[in-house]
């Protein structure tokens, strides 16, 4: 698994656990997977997340001022993943950046930007503005 999925699942995992019913209820409810439709499989994204609102009430549990909305750190920071230089460098080799990963104000705005772009692409609901 990759940052990125890490950084993806920190936050669906979140919205799973504030959800009421719990996937177990799910499954339960739902046909077997041979009456499934295509639409209906596993795959496909049950619902939209509101990432802002996780990464809010995350900033929030965390007692630390983390400003996700413009920084990578601190959205990594929110979620209590390594926010490590090191780190950060792997996922931009991850995401594709062909910048300078030295030039590291660069590379973070253009990681935030990125990974935002890639929550949004996976279903995540981001606040206006974004």
């Amino acid at each position: 698994m990759g940052i990125f999925d890490t950084i993806k699942n920190a936050i669906w995992g979140k919205a799973e656990a504030a959800t009421p019913e719990s996937p177990a209820a799910e499954t339960a409810a739902s046909p077997a997977p041979e009456a499934q439709s295509p639409a209906s499989s596993p795959a496909a994204p049950a619902a939209t997340v509101d990432v802002g609102a996780i990464l809010d009430a995350a900033v929030k549990a965390s007692g630390q001022k983390l400003n996700w909305k413009t920084s990578i750190v601190d959205l990594m920071k929110a979620l209590n993943l390594d926010s490590s230089l090191e780190h950060r460098k792997a996922l931009a080799k991850e995401l594709g950046y062909t910048g300078d990963t030295n030039d590291s104000a660069t590379m973070n705005v253009w990681l935030h930007k990125q990974v935002l772009e890639k929550l949004k692409e996976n279903g995540g609901k981001l606040p206006a503005g974004f």
